[in-house]
């Protein structure tokens, strides 16, 4: 199975894709943090996206296009994947449905977590304030960053949303549920 999965930053896409990796045996291919590995590798485009992400804004196509064009080719990806975190514009989405056509290959699934924004900063902050202490927060990670990388997403990556609607493929799920029922509910969408 081939799927996207959609929804603002702080929505639970790490969360529920993780569920989807145990459940279906296939990777989760999450843009944040293949970006997070190359500046943790120190490579020249993972210092470039530091700064970037740093600033809470998002990186460009080009790199992006060409980090999910590499890692799809990989063996654990050969019955298929979840990108968590891409496309982030419909300009990533066209530029996704052109790179899997030259495959021969398409998207099963594209699925959108729904969330309040103002309980999504809640969430942010609760998260900043109790792992703050016990282990790293991102440098994104915080309120300010967030409400930055949240406003990108409202102006960017929502169109995604009505892009994959016009075209029948979106299914939405309500991200405000328990964790549990947001699995259920996922897991109804995708037919399981």
């Amino acid at each position: 199975m081939r799927l996207v999965l959609l929804g603002p930053p702080g929505a639970g896409k790490g969360t529920q894709s993780a569920r989807l990796v145990e459940k279906l045996g296939i990777p989760q291919l999450s843009t944040g943090d293949m970006l997070r590995a190359a500046v943790a590798a120190g490579t020249p485009i993972g210092l470039k996206a530091k700064a970037i992400m740093d600033a809470g804004q998002l990186v460009p196509d080009a790199v992006v296009i060409g980090i999910i064009d590499q890692r799809i080719d990989a063996p654990d990806c050969a019955n298929g994947f979840i990108l968590d975190g891409f496309p982030r514009t419909v300009a990533q989405a066209e530029a996704l449905r052109e790179l899997l056509a030259r495959k021969g290959i398409g998207l099963d699934a594209v699925v959108e977590l729904v969330v309040d924004d103002t309980k999504l900063v809640e969430r942010i902050e609760a998260r900043s304030r109790d792992f703050g202490g016990r282990r790293p927060v991102r440098a994104d990670d915080n309120p300010e960053s967030f409400k930055t990388r949240l406003d990108a997403y409202r102006q960017q990556t929502a169109p995604v949303s009505a892009h994959y609607a016009q075209k029948g493929e979106l299914k939405q799920v309500d991200g405000m549920l328990p964790i549990d029922d947001v699995t259920a509910a996922i897991d109804k969408t995708l037919g399981h």
